[in-house]
């Protein structure tokens, strides 16, 4: 026995937990976090206020949360996730009947001290439903149709009600985020195959439908799909974010303007800045090597992921650990890609660095359930 083993073993049951921890995710969550805050500082002019001290509130919440949830054993998430799933799928039917309206959206659950989005919930209830779901199904019925069609249901249900809020932003994660699980439970490539041609289809379909009676998407919608494609052509309109946003990247060049300098933040012209374009304002201020700093501590928590879920020899676990990873890259995946103009802008925040307080809660919820997977893996 190495002297590490005899350190952690001589450490009483009821604090080995801790030590089992994935220190390095608690540290990246924690680097990452105090970006956030840095840039909620700057963007508030040099104030705590009104971003920057909530949003650290948050966090450590969310750390307390985090390791609640790790301390209770894996075994028991997974038994939980059908209710975590149906709770969720509850609280989205709730938000379309009773939810609070806010910027032309019904998407929140007033809750008085705060303002609760259950459609960030599901993201993380559906991934743990999905993995204990396949974790069920013997490996060999993984790709008939029947043992298919029912996750691709489960899916679709939330996203359904998330559309309706409208979000469209939430529903594409969902589907992706779906589709992931499935393709890393082991689904056929074919089926696959047949939704990529038919979201090909469905493409067609959604711009057929511009102006017709059947139209598919909403009138801002198919304003952002216009925007994405050529943002000069309404400048001071529908094109003015994403406008800014490229004159803001740009104007940081390599190194940046430096800490509080960037213009198109303090002089208010991106817009957004503490939300969805905050990754605008570091990269004004701090530039490429800012930027791509902040990207190598996401790819960081990323790569422990995947690497805790191929050391965890749980199939529950491993896929649970790999689907809350998968959603977390595409969440700045996606927010990166839509404030540079690779993808059309619709609204996801940049994980732990955005100010909100769902967004964060829930992810802070699945590493937690990540952690728990990863104290409580066979030793």
């Amino acid at each position: 026995m190495s002297y590490l083993e005899y350190t952690v073993k001589s450490v009483p049951a009821g604090y080995r937990k801790v030590l089992y921890l994935n220190w390095p995710i608690v540290v990246l969550l924690t680097a990452v976090a105090g970006v956030g805050f840095l840039m909620l500082y700057s963007v508030a002019g040099g104030s705590l206020t009104p971003w920057a001290e909530p949003q650290m509130k948050r966090f450590a919440l969310g750390l307390a949360v985090m390791f609640a949830v790790a301390m209770v054993p894996i075994w028991f998430w997974r038994n939980m996730a059908a209710v975590a799933y149906g709770i969720s799928v509850l609280l989205l039917v709730y938000v379309e009947f009773f939810g609070a309206v806010g910027m032309g959206a019904q998407r929140w659950i007033d809750l008085g001290f705060m303002r609760l989005q259950p459609s960030e919930l599901t993201k993380i209830a559906l991934v743990v439903f999905l993995a204990a779901y396949y974790d069920w199904l013997p490996v060999n019925k993984t790709s008939r149709l029947f043992w298919v069609l029912v996750p691709v249901f489960f899916i679709l249900l939330p996203t359904v009600l998330v559309l309706k809020q409208p979000d469209l932003g939430t529903a594409l994660l969902l589907i992706i985020a779906g589709g992931l699980m499935m393709f890393i439970a082991g689904v056929h490539w074919a089926y696959f195959a047949v939704v990529i041609a038919a979201g090909g289809g469905l493409v067609y379909a959604v711009f057929t439908s511009r102006g017709t009676d059947w139209q598919l998407l909403k009138d801002y919608q198919f304003k952002r799909i216009d925007t994405f494609l050529d943002p000069s052509s309404d400048p001071l309109g529908a094109g003015y974010h994403i406008t800014q946003a490229k004159i803001a990247m740009g104007s940081g060049g390599w190194t940046g303007r430096g800490f509080m300098q960037g213009t198109q933040s303090r002089l208010n012209f991106l817009p957004e800045k503490h939300t969805d374009f905050i990754f605008n304002t570091l990269a004004e201020e701090f530039g490429f090597v800012g930027g791509v700093s902040l990207l190598i501590l996401y790819l960081l928590i990323l790569v422990f992921c995947i690497a805790s879920a191929m050391q965890n020899r749980d199939r529950f676990s491993s896929l649970m650990i790999l689907g809350v990873g998968l959603t977390f890259f595409l969440f700045f995946a996606v927010n990166m890609s839509m404030v540079m103009g690779l993808a059309p802008v619709v609204g996801v925040p940049l994980p732990l660095v955005s100010y909100g307080g769902s967004a964060m809660l829930v992810l802070m919820l699945g590493f937690g359930l990540v952690q728990s997977a990863h104290i409580h893996r066979p030793r």
